[in-house]
């Protein structure tokens, strides 16, 4: 530590350079918008010739010290035109820049390179790093939320694991549904190792015109990340942190032991047997949630020390940060550091790289907690007077309910560490006036380690072990991309060009070593190695995977007279996972056009629109996020098989995969159509757009029967199309009231419809979604016409009261309380006196119709409040938790309060008996609204004067109080309905079988910049 210290004082030392001694003068001034008058906050005022500046500041007050004799003072900003005055004798200098007609004030990044947002005829949005640092959010994708008109985030309250975003709906059916990003030209799945302040930007691009220049990656939209890099002038560091707590919001309400008694006892004598427990010798008894559950802290910090001379720029940060679970014992600790550095070697020549290191260990929650939370029975207290565990088997709530969740938690010992250390080295070469020569080398190595230990202990009844265990897991990844462009610019009369001709070569390897012993001797100091268990049973796995490419693309850029777009692509993709009958290579082109209708001649004397721009765009993508070798037959070996051969006694092989036809790209089609617009000198904006994405041939994985010669169940290929179509816009109005209140108001929505529209193997449907469902029931079906992975099950009509009602119903083995199924399966509909499979039907769709988000920022004077809200409609959840169920695992209140238990006590709930009978089976009563609003962000900040500021010898203090997701509005019986799907499966979204709940955060924090 001591070393690493004097390490970063050297560092410091070095930064800060060489002191002038000069005589100085004290120069004073504020930098206004010579249109309006308005101040410009951030304008640059630098001393020519030198790197010594200031940014003005919020106010546009600038104050700093220039050597006496004929200094120069350049003022400039992006999008006005530069101004230089000469100081002299002068003290005090007050400009009014003009604003500079062919500069655009927002420049956004786009595939290999950057475009004025007027020339973008695709559909991209940028978020400025500001935006999402400001939220103190544990991953920076986390602070789009709400953001993006058409990208829906789900986040988890599980520390440390990444929010899943999807971009303009689902993209993929099988293999990873995220989106690419790209990070300083590094490709990545995740950015869980990137600390949100040393982010400058994040560029989405949702049309496929946009994204198809990433071809074989491009399926799930693409996010251009550019992290923060150093500017020439003095040394200017910075720290941000935050500490706050996180707690758990709309937290369920479960039977206490007197009611949950009541419930077991009705569910015994529904099924003919006598009471097993006595109500009145229970009163409240244990909350399980609030037993274990608790408030969590979570600090996170960061310094970053930035600055450079004429000839080089530097930015490196160093991040802490520490999240506890709301489960006990639960912890993630992260550690990042990122080093940057750009080099002027040459008057054309620049070179260039960045650096970043992550470190993060946890103590991993139990698997399956919340299950035992949400089941464990009320009437089992954690410990007996004694000291000793409260024990379910004493209660004879049977094997469904045979947890002490005290129990799992203190036993529970999983420890994980990742580590991730990436980089990109670069070289610019400019070979004459608007040819530009540039090549990179980026690569990642990423590797974790897993320790799981179960040790010997007895706790209850069924809680015990007598043979101790410990599991090592090590994956880790090598990766690294060597690209090359090239890109003219020429500009002439009217006529912009700007062309790009790329290669691109790229190797993604992956190794995986799970290794177990037995009889691992138990050590409070947590040394465990397997070595020091039993070589008898132990066990060693060794996996990987290797996935290798090849690309070229090119792309041309045309502008006539800031008024004609076009922009076309192609990009051609070769990759080892598709070499079969050769289909190794795919081919991306697109194209986009745009007519900026306010530059137009006619437009000159109108005084509505500002700026007025219709755009078009269409393109292809792929899809490589599936494994390699999908067509690679495989077998299993083992003692349990066996062959003669010659009278010989051999072991045996079995084939475990089925091997589907040979296995072609994935393909995306897009269309995309955009109006942008100002109004009333850009204080309102509005952008528009309609689109259509299809992916063809998307690739399945579909359940089969083991028996016809599957080990996995699965068979994996080509198996349909479908369609994602949907309408976006994005409002904003930005203004300022008198000197000292200014305020923006944006307002973002998106409409999405998913629907297949075909099926390879013709009108077969695809079943699944059989998490959290007793029985091999399966609760999702993805067929022609429907939705990917909608839920399908059996309409419920009601409940039975009585026997006689029951015998003249379709359901002759029903019992009175169970569901009353709606009988459909007739001719054109008509009851045919009998419940089956063919009486199921759509009862909810888990593909969110509409989202969206409203986002505002006030100032007043020194303070400054944000407030944003971020929702979901059209959506459906599966809530597996009701009837997954083996025995006697408790009740919600809500439940127990609205129960049938009797003749006319309820026509909506089952009686206790839900879990069984055909009760369990998918049908609409688990299905409910996961439609939400919620109050995403509430902040209020206070900067402190500059006049105090220069005082205390700093640049600039603030200070704030944060609360996110605090306020929650939604109909769902569940924890929360922000439910994550399973990572690689879509056809499984939207069921809840106890995910980690989100929580609410509440935090203070401080920005100060020295």
């Amino acid at each position: 530590m001591k070393t690493t210290v004097r390490l970063l004082y050297i560092f410091l030392f070095l930064a800060f350079g060489t002191l002038s001694y000069a005589q100085d003068i004290d120069v004073t001034g504020k930098v206004t918008s010579a249109t309006d008058g308005s101040a410009l906050p951030g304008a640059s005022v630098l001393i020519k010739g030198t790197t010594t500046g200031v940014p003005t500041d919020a106010e546009g007050n600038f104050a700093i010290k220039v050597p006496s004799g004929q200094a120069i003072l350049v003022f400039s900003m992006i999008g006005m035109t530069p101004q230089e005055i000469t100081v002299g004798t002068q003290t005090v200098i007050n400009v009014g820049l003009q604003e500079d007609a062919k500069a655009l004030s927002e420049v956004v990044v786009v595939g290999y390179g950057t475009q004025r947002k007027l020339d973008v005829t695709g559909s991209v949005v940028q978020i400025k790093g500001e935006d999402i640092s400001k939220q103190p959010s544990m991953n920076a994708v986390s602070g789009l939320q709400g953001k993006v008109a058409g990208v829906q985030i789900n986040n988890s309250g599980k520390p440390g694991e990444a929010p899943q975003i999807r971009i303009r709906g689902v993209g993929t059916a099988y293999g990873s549904a995220n989106p690419l990003y790209v990070v300083d030209g590094v490709w990545f799945d995740d950015i869980s190792f990137l600390n949100s302040g040393d982010i400058e930007s994040m560029n989405i691009l949702k049309d496929a015109s946009s994204q198809s220049i990433y071809g074989v990656r491009a399926a799930n939209g693409v996010v251009l990340i550019t992290t923060k890099k150093g500017k020439s002038g003095q040394a200017v560091v910075n720290y941000d942190g935050f500490v706050g707590f996180q707690k758990v919001t709309n937290q369920i309400k479960m039977a206490n032991a007197n009611e949950y008694a009541t419930m077991v006892n009705e569910l015994s004598r529904i099924n003919g047997k006598e009471d097993v427990l006595d109500p009145s010798q229970f009163g409240e008894g244990t909350d399980w949630y609030h037993q274990i559950l608790r408030n969590a802290l979570v600090t996170n910090h960061q310094v970053s020390v930035s600055g450079g001379g004429e000839k080089s720029t530097y930015n490196f940060s160093l991040g802490y940060l520490d999240q506890n679970g709301v489960v006990e014992k639960n912890n993630f600790k992260r550690y990042t550091a990122r080093l940057q550095s750009d080099f002027q070697v040459l008057k054309n020549l620049k070179v260039g790289y960045t650096a970043t290191g992550s470190f993060s260990k946890s103590k991993d929650e139990a698997g399956g907690i919340f299950r035992q939370l949400y089941a464990a029975g009320p009437v089992v207290p954690v410990y007996y007077d004694d000291g000793t565990y409260g024990d379910p088997t004493d209660y004879n709530l049977g094997d469904g309910n045979n947890f002490n969740p005290q129990v799992t938690i203190d036993f529970f010992n999983q420890n994980t560490k990742k580590t991730l250390l990436t980089g990109n080295a670069y070289a610019e070469l400019n070979l004459f006036k608007g040819l530009t020569f540039k090549t990179s080398l980026g690569g990642r190595y990423s590797q974790d380690e897993t320790r799981a230990y179960v040790r010997e202990y007895v706790a209850t009844f069924k809680q015990r072990n007598t043979t101790s265990q410990l599991t090592f897991t090590r994956p880790q990844a090598r990766y690294w991309i060597f690209e090359n462009t090239l890109t003219y610019t020429k500009e002439f009369g009217d006529h912009s060009l700007t062309a790009l001709l790329g290669q691109s070569a790229q190797r993604d390897q992956s190794y995986k070593l799970t290794a177990s012993a037995l009889n691992v001797p138990y050590s409070s100091e947590g040394d465990l190695y397997l070595t020091l268990g039993n070589t008898d049973g132990r066990n060693v796995v060794d996996e990987g995977d290797l996935g290798t490419y090849a690309s070229y693309f090119g792309r041309v850029n045309y502008s006539f007279g800031d008024r004609y777009l076009l922009n076309a692509s192609l990009r051609a993709d070769g990759s080892s996972k598709f070499f079969e009958g050769g289909n190794a290579w795919g081919y991306f082109p697109s194209v986009g056009a745009g007519w900026v209708i306010s530059n137009e001649g006619f437009m000159k004397s109108q005084t509505v629109f500002d700026n007025l721009k219709l755009r078009g765009s269409w393109g292809k993508i792929g899809n490589a996020s599936v494994p390699s070798n999908l067509s690679t037959l495989t077998v299993a070996t083992g003692g349990g098989l066996a062959a003669i051969f010659g009278g010989q006694l051999n072991t045996g092989a079995s084939i475990n995969t089925i091997i589907p036809p040979t296995t072609v790209w994935e393909r995306g089609v897009g269309t995309d159509f955009g109006i942008e617009a100002g109004f009333l000198k850009s204080r309102l904006t509005i952008e528009l757009d309609y689109y259509v994405k299809k992916t063809e041939r998307a690739i399945f994985d579909i359940p089969v029967l083991t028996s016809i010669g599957t080990e996995s169940g699965r068979i994996v290929g080509n198996q349909a199309t479908f369609q994602n179509k949907g309408f976006e816009f994005a409002l904003s109005w930005r203004d300022d009231i008198g000197d000292d209140l200014s305020y923006s108001i944006g307002f973002n929505g998106g409409i999405n419809d998913n629907k297949v529209l075909s099926v390879t193997s013709g009108a077969n449907p695809i079943y699944d979604g059989g998490v959290g469902l007793t029985s091999g029931a399966l609760a999702t079906r993805t067929v022609v016409g429907d939705p990917i992975g909608s839920f399908y099950g059996f309409v419920v009509d009601g409940i039975f009261q009585t026997q006689d009602e029951i015998k003249n119903s379709a359901q002759s083995n029903a019992k009175p309380g169970d569901f009353r199924y709606r009988d459909i399966s007739g001719t054109n509909g008509t009851p045919d006196g009998a419940i089956t499979g063919l009486d199921r039907q759509v009862i909810g769709n888990p593909n969110p119709k509409f989202t969206y988000g409203i986002n505002t920022n006030w100032n007043y004077k020194n303070f400054d409040l944000m407030l944003d809200f971020q929702g979901v409609s059209g959506v459906d959840i599966y809530n597996a938790n009701l009837g997954w169920r083996y025995g006697n695992e408790n009740f919600t209140k809500d439940y127990f309060d609205n129960r049938w238990h009797g003749e006319g006590t309820s026509n909506t709930y089952p009686s206790a008996n839900i879990g069984g009978g055909q009760n369990y089976m998918p049908n609409t009563f688990f299905v409910q609204s996961g439609s939400y609003f919620r109050v995403r962000n509430a902040q209020l900040g206070f900067t402190l004067p500059q006049t105090v500021s220069e005082k205390m010898k700093i640049r600039k203090l603030r200070l704030y109080a944060n609360a996110q997701n605090a306020l929650n509005f939604f109909k769902y019986k569940g924890l929360s309905p922000e439910v994550r799907a399973n990572e690689n499966k879509p056809t499984q979204a939207g069921i809840d079988a106890n995910v980690y709940p989100l929580s609410a955060t509440y935090n203070f924090g401080i920005n100060v910049t020295f």
